[in-house]
């Protein structure tokens, strides 16, 4: 996957070691574990993430890039294997909510990704990455519900589905 860039400053580029301070600060936001729900049971520890981070970047199989808004790290994206299918997920740093910069790093990933259909999930009550997934043309296709670490409950979340 090469450079992408859009008019509004939005860029997806391979992930840099670099960056993973910036996603571990990122995911430390009280606000942000609550709304993706689906977190590590202790968002706090550093060595879990990086260990976790390590991982990934290791796997082949997984996609990932690092989304850039005016060339501050503005999160991540990825598409990787879960209960047997291909999804995507994004996290975007608090400070960059409500831009527009999630819709536009996932317009730019999914023609990258080869395989349909594609899924993603969503909290029911995070309706902004609902919307940004909807916008994307992702439509909802199931539910599910698992116990959510960073709410200390069982949370519901919708299933999404891209099939071209």
């Amino acid at each position: 996957m090469g450079l992408q860039t859009n008019d509004e400053g939005v860029r997806l580029r391979e992930v840099k070691e670099s960056d993973l301070p910036i996603f571990f600060e990122q995911r430390l936001d009280p606000a942000a574990n609550y709304m993706a729900a689906f977190t590590s049971k202790d968002p706090s520890d550093k060595a879990a993430f990086l260990t976790h981070w390590k991982n990934i970047l290791s796997n082949r199989d997984i996609q990932k890039m690092t989304i850039l808004c005016n060339g501050c790290v503005a999160g991540s994206i990825l598409k990787f294997e879960q209960f047997g299918n291909p999804e995507v997920s994004y996290w975007i740093g608090k400070q960059f909510w409500g831009k527009g910069i999630a819709t536009c790093a996932l317009l730019h990933f999914l023609p990258e990704i080869k395989i349909r259909p594609l899924y993603a999930r969503a909290a029911k009550d995070n309706f902004a990455s609902i919307r940004v997934l909807e916008k994307c043309g992702f439509e909802r296709c199931d539910e599910d519900k698992g116990y959510s670490h960073a709410r200390g409950k069982e949370v519901e979340e919708f299933i999404l589905k891209l099939e071209s």
